[in-house]
């Protein structure tokens, strides 16, 4: 039976395990983005997920994969004419991801295998982290559906796949991150359940909103309606410009007017709820973690509020667009380490009785 220092230290030591696969997942995202904003995801038109992992070797083996890439619509219609090292620098972004996206699945199972094996993680944890380890399984064979949708008929990927694909890679490192906050002593404050709810709710406002900005990454809305406050001359653009496909919800996904509104009006309720709650939080707990995590999330959800509108104004270069995607992910992160952090205390003397 563990003695409680033991059990404590043994929980210090998963949970930097799983801040290390958190950051991972958070590199991958960033390099995901770099590699649609590069227009590199289709470089690379099989999947192979083990033969893969070695790229080409030499000037025949890079003549090969630059051949099977000039067969899809892209390199016809957008690229033709390209030279091989073109070809090599957005082959590199799309290889360097899905190598990312490889090493992720190693550091999660070969660790968790071997604390499994230890005795050290305990079964509510245990089916926890095998959720967690199904759906990064899930996301490497959603990755391949979405560059699929894009060798055929398109030049691009469908932004419907490549939402899905980003939002399902935001969960998996929500979800990382959160065990691992659960595995963190905390204070134990006892702060009203309106104040968890809120919290919660700025959680799934932040996913969503990252769902909102690939569909319009996805649409390339970004590259147009370029003023603020005002978007296409108007605060609310004319109903007949917002739902005019039929059916009516394809605006929803497929109109970049409508696509990039919701992206701008859920940004504006992000930054009210973020700050409303801030103000709640302080009255209420006036000082500790939970004071210290809100301003965090507040001032993050502000500063990611105005890194859009420059973005969007610049006409979104590529240094914009890569800091304006990396920051989503940390005000995610922000939120979930707030939102995991108030807890009860009655559940925090629940694990501590775990050790005895």
């Amino acid at each position: 039976m563990s003695t409680a220092p033991q059990f404590q230290s043994r929980r210090r030591l998963v949970r930097a395990w799983l801040l290390v696969v958190a950051a991972l997942v958070f590199l991958t995202a960033a390099v995901g983005g770099g590699t649609r904003l590069t227009g590199s995801g289709l470089s690379i038109v099989e999947w192979r997920p083990v033969t893969g992992t070695v790229p080409p070797l030499s000037q025949a083996a890079w003549q090969a994969e630059f051949e099977k890439y000039k067969t899809i619509p892209q390199y016809r219609e957008i690229n033709r004419g390209m030279s091989l090292e073109e070809f090599k620098f957005i082959y590199w972004w799309e290889w360097g991801h899905r190598l990312l996206g490889r090493l992720i699945g190693v550091a999660f199972l070969l660790p968790f295998l071997w604390f499994l094996w230890k005795g050290w993680i305990e079964p509510p944890l245990r089916l926890r982290l095998w959720v967690i380890f199904g759906l990064g399984a899930v996301q490497g064979a959603v990755g391949w559906w979405m560059v699929s949708s894009g060798l055929a008929d398109r030049t691009s990927v469908s932004q419907y796949r490549l939402a899905f694909h980003l939002t399902l890679a935001c969960v998996i490192f929500a979800l990382v991150l959160w065990v691992a906050q659960q595995l963190r002593p905390h204070e134990g404050t006892d702060l009203p359940p309106r104040i968890r709810r809120a919290a919660l709710t700025l959680v799934v406002l932040v996913l969503a909103q990252i769902y909102l900005g690939a569909l319009v990454a996805g649409l390339r809305a970004g590259l147009i309606y370029n003023t603020w406050p005002l978007i296409d001359g108007a605060l609310i653009p004319d109903a007949a410009r917002l739902l005019f496909e039929q059916p009516w919800w394809r605006n929803f996904f497929e109109n970049t007017l409508l696509v990039q509104f919701n992206h701008r009006m859920l940004a504006y309720a992000l930054v009210a709820l973020a700050i409303w709650h801030a103000i709640d939080v302080v009255r209420t707990a006036r000082r500790g973690t939970a004071v210290t995590s809100v301003l965090m999330l507040a001032s993050a959800v502000t500063l990611q509020a105005g890194l859009g509108i420059v973005t969007l104004l610049h006409v979104t270069p590529l240094p914009l667009a890569l800091a304006h995607q990396a920051l989503a992910v940390i005000v995610l992160a922000l939120a979930v380490v707030h939102a995991a952090g108030l807890r009860h205390a009655a559940a925090e003397q629940g694990a501590a009785q775990l050790a005895v």
